[in-house]
């Protein structure tokens, strides 16, 4: 990508000084091109220019540039431009820093690494490494990623190690990328340098620390026991980089330098892949980046999918496996293809941990498996066959076998069938479904199947249940024989299958007696005059016809010889395949034997009898013995030969001896040792893991996950080598060098009355409105149909899928507890009667009163006798002191008030106290107030029971 945007900028440059006319006018008349051969017609007029003007001796460089350029888009559209590749190596050898880098360019697009021309171009690089302008280093470190090859790289690699404490960050970064090319091409040539990426880590620039993460991924992908230690500090350069402390100019779509942060997620799930004591240092900034990361950009989603799979992949915590799974649930239930795909492939990455989870999200599976887009089906077909069980194997391998039906891709149709029988041979209820299975599948996925799948039908229904039950086995033989004459009438069978069906007829064709050796021979003989072409098929048709007739003969029952049979032998007879010769002549043979020779040589259902062998063939032990005597060598096996096993008995060891002086080596030559360096920090005495001595002793990191701040005596592993020897990564400083601080982590959540307190005012409280959207979307959810419910009942279980039907796909939301006010006076310690508590009104809902739920207190027999001008010492109120300076009817005041508290001992006396007579309201006023409440259509109901709580107390 680097040198196409080189070559535009070329180009632009060209364009604008009026130079590349030419090429403007060649790139226009291929774009006009109307055919491949005019186009071609084009480039080739165009080489032989460019070959013609190339061999003027006097061309001025400005010239040979723009010539170059015109050669590369040559090469880029397939033709070859050979002839001026020298005049590229030529132009890097350039002063001027614009030719130079054009040369680079175009050297690095014509040359790879194996070519005869890098030989000169390598003393070039080494210059240019030593060079003061950083500019000239950069580019012969992009060519050295290019152009050196593993014989090249002792020549450049001291030069590109020098350069990793450059003072350009450009360069370092450069430097970083050329020794992790250096260690895909050769591993053992950068094996000793391997500290330096360490050192690297922290480095004062993101993209040289980004740039390290990458040979670090692939060294911690080979062993990562070895790179435990970083745990911790890869974990905080994570925290600061999702806490936005990087520059913005590494926000890609505002999220803070997302690749960096995906780049570290799968370098941590590495890391902490089966090891409690490193995911214990993930949890927390795993949950912090499941908080904060926005699902509205395709990045974010990419960031969000790489967390679920790191979670997958370390020691499970039932906190962030929760988050993993919230995060998976919004991917299925999106609109977007793409979404729904990631949610497939991180639901099958997380059923691994518990298999439990799928059955949250079992519509949202079934609508993906028959959802058109043929991408996203496969997926579900592979978490399919991730959770199959024997509960629902048969649901699922049917499924496979309908959709291997439709597809017309050969390369996927094998891997569908090779899972079908992979799971009927795990899971298979019974073996009558094994063989339908199997049935299936040679029929539909033809010779796609493995050959080992035949042998193992065979051996299945050759060896029965494996049981003591003969009735058994021989029913489902029965069954078999019955199914494949059934079978036979199809027009095209696969070439496999009719071999299995040919040895079953051959074998159990006539043992239930159900059918006659003639019907069974006859039908053979159809089968090998219908694939005279396939010479495996007749073979096993003519060893078939061979085991009926032996069977027949051996019982002592007569078996006609059929015309077609008989053109059959003659034809095989006469055939050029000398294995149908054999076979033929061996039934001919054994025709002429008498019954009990037959039954000898070929016994009844021996198919499954156990030969036993001895490979060591004791018989022939006299004759070597009596051999070695007479001065013959002793055997040597391959292994003793090659070098491997250097053993040999004494027996032989007077009558073999080999000189290794003058024997053969073959084994390579050991590569040289690197010098180890010299160590600037004393090991103490308990033994420890390696750990290079380039780290830098800093202080302890101010990242602890909220367990390590509980139990501050808990060290992981890296900490006690770190505290022992004084060793750690330095990371501090890093908020300074790389930006001012955006984001600081937010405190502990306050519990103060105040984020608790219900609205006042009559306004709608925020719990309200929480509750009512949970209430709409209950409303919204859509009916499942039927046969949705019977595929998820079979898939995974009647229970889950009615548990589904009755609360769609959302998980149970956890009732908050009730605020409790904490400015309200503290009561005396007497027994009081508290009125139950309601959920506040809703001003929105205007349909009748529910019948469902009566209130505690019924308002309108309390409001009884308050005409009477005695009636008010029944009632006990406690208005508010707001209340009674209201003097016009206000609806939004009457949900204001806390809920009154009853004295029971005062009740009970009558006694009602005087300043509540004088403050309260009149009776005018409270009755004004329900006229202008049923006015406006706000009528009590069983849901708000406390409409009038301001009258009544």
């Amino acid at each position: 990508m680097e040198q196409l945007k080189s070559i535009g900028r070329e180009l632009a440059m060209g364009s604008q000084g009026g130079s590349s006319k030419e090429f403007l006018d060649l790139v226009k008349s291929i774009g006009e091109a109307r055919s491949k051969s005019e186009e071609d017609r084009i480039i080739l007029r165009e080489l032989e220019t460019l070959r013609r003007r190339l061999s003027d001796p006097d061309i001025p460089r400005r010239k040979m540039k723009e010539y170059l350029l015109r050669l590369a888009y040559a090469e880029m559209l397939g033709h070859d431009a050979s002839f001026g590749y020298i005049h590229a190596v030529k132009m890097a050898h350039d002063d001027n820093i614009m030719l130079k880098r054009t040369g680079y360019l175009t050297v690095a697009l014509f040359l790879d690494e194996g070519h005869d021309l890098i030989i000169l171009i390598v003393n070039t690089i080494q210059k240019d490494l030593r060079s003061d302008n950083y500019l000239v280093v950069c580019a012969a470190l992009v060519a050295v990623c290019k152009l050196i090859n593993e014989e090249t790289i002792p020549a450049v690699l001291p030069q590109v190690v020098e350069l990793l404490n450059h003072p350009k960050e450009a360069v370092r970064k450069k430097a970083v990328m050329a020794l992790h090319r250096f260690h895909q091409k050769s591993p053992g040539s950068v094996s000793h340098l391997v500290s330096n990426f360490r050192k690297r880590l922290c480095d004062n620039d993101p993209g040289v620390m980004g740039a390290t993460l990458c040979p670090l991924f692939d060294l911690i992908s080979e062993d990562a026991s070895s790179y435990k230690d970083l745990v911790v500090s890869l974990v905080g350069i994570l925290k600061q980089v999702a806490e936005k402390r990087l520059p913005t100019t590494y926000d890609y779509h505002h999220m803070p330098a997302p690749f960096i942060q995906i780049k570290l997620l799968k370098i941590l799930a590495l890391l902490g892949s089966g090891d409690k004591q490193a995911s214990n240092h993930m949890y927390a900034v795993l949950t912090e980046i499941f908080r904060k990361c926005e699902s509205s950009s395709n990045i974010g989603n990419a960031i969000l999918y790489e967390c679920v799979c790191c979670v997958s992949s370390i020691y499970p915590n039932s906190k962030v496996l929760d988050a993993a799974i919230e995060a998976t649930s919004k991917f299925l239930k999106s609109e977007s293809h793409n979404l729904k795909y990631m949610g497939i492939d991180a639901l099958g990455r997380l059923i691994r941990i518990n298999p439990d989870i799928a059955e949250e999200h079992q519509l949202a599976v079934i609508d993906c498996l028959e959802d058109p887009d043929d991408t996203l089906k496969r997926k579900t077909f592979e978490l399919l066959y991730k959770m199959t069980k024997s509960t629902n194997v048969e649901v699922i391998v049917d499924r496979m076998i309908d959709y291997m039906i439709n597809i017309t891709d050969s390369h996927y149709k094998t891997e569908i069938a090779s899972r079908c029988v992979e799971l009927a041979e795990q899971f298979a209820p019974s073996n009558q479904w094994f063989i339908q299975i199997m049935n299936k599948v040679f029929e539909h996925a033809g010779d796609l199947v493995n050959p080992r799948v035949a042998h193992n039908l065979m051996r299945l229904i050759a060896e029965g249940f494996g049981e003591d039950d003969e009735g058994a086995d021989t029913q489902l033989r029965s069954s078999a024989v019955a199914s494949y004459l059934r079978i036979l009438g199809e027009p095209k069978l696969p070439s496999l299958f009719l071999q299995v069906i040919c040895w079953v007829l051959g074998e159990y064709g006539t043992a239930d007696g159900r059918h006659s050796a003639s019907y069974i021979i006859g039908k053979l003989c159809d089968v090998a005059e219908a694939h005279s072409s396939d010479d495996t098929v007749k073979a096993y048709a003519v060893s078939a016809i061979m085991k009926i007739f032996a069977f027949e003969l051996a019982a002592g029952r007569k078996v006609e010889m059929l015309p077609e049979c008989q053109t059959l032998i003659d034809e095989v007879l006469a055939s050029h395949s000398t294995d149908l010769q054999q076979r033929a002549y061996e039934f001919q043979a054994l025709l002429a034997l008498s019954p009990q020779a037959i039954e000898n040589v070929m016994p009844p259902d021996a198919s499954c009898e156990d030969i036993e062998i001895d490979t060591s063939l004791p018989f022939l032990n006299n004759y070597i013995n009596q051999a070695i005597e007479n001065g013959a060598r002793p055997y040597i096996s391959e292994s003793e030969r090659l070098g491997t096993v250097n053993t040999i008995t004494p027996a032989s060891a007077s009558h073999y001896q080999q000189d290794p002086a003058h024997s053969l080596r073959f084994e390579a030559y050991e590569l040289p040792k690197p010098r180890a360096p010299t160590p600037s920090i004393q090991p103490s005495s308990t033994p420890l893991p390696t750990i290079s001595s380039d780290l830098v002793p800093v202080s302890e990191a101010t990242y602890t996950t909220r367990e390590e701040q509980h139990n501050p005596k808990v060290q992981t592993l890296a900490d006690q080598i770190s505290a022992e020897i004084g060793v750690r990564l330095k990371l501090e400083g890093v908020q300074k060098k790389w930006g001012q601080q955006t984001y600081s982590s937010p405190s502990a959540p306050s519990t103060s009355s105040s984020s608790t307190q219900k609205a006042t005012n009559g306004m709608v409280t925020s719990d309200t409105i929480r509750q009512s959207s949970l209430d709409s979307r209950k409303q919204q959810v859509p009916e499942v149909s039927a046969e949705k419910q019977r595929l998820a009942a079979s898939l995974f279980g009647k229970k889950a899928a009615e548990k589904k039907a009755q609360g769609g796909t959302r998980r149970p939301v956890k009732e908050s507890q009730p605020a409790v006010a904490t400015s309200a006076p503290e009561p005396p310690k007497e027994e009081k009667v508290v009125v139950p508590v309601a959920p506040p009104p809703d001003l929105l809902d205007l349909g009748e009163p529910s019948e469902t739920a009566t209130p505690t207190i019924d308002p309108f027999k309390q409001l009884e006798g308050l005409l009477g001008p005695g009636a008010s010492s029944d009632v006990v109120s406690a208005p508010s002191p707001s209340v009674s300076a209201v003097k016009t009817p206000d609806l939004m005041s009457m949900f204001t008030d806390p809920p009154p508290v009853v004295d029971s001992k005062s009740s009970e006396k009558g006694v009602v106290s005087s300043t509540i007579a004088k403050k309260g309201p009149n009776v005018k006023e409270a009755l004004q107030k329900d006229a202008a409440a049923r006015q406006v259509g706000v009528t009590p109901s069983g849901n708000n029971p406390n409409l009038f709580k301001d009258l009544l107390g």
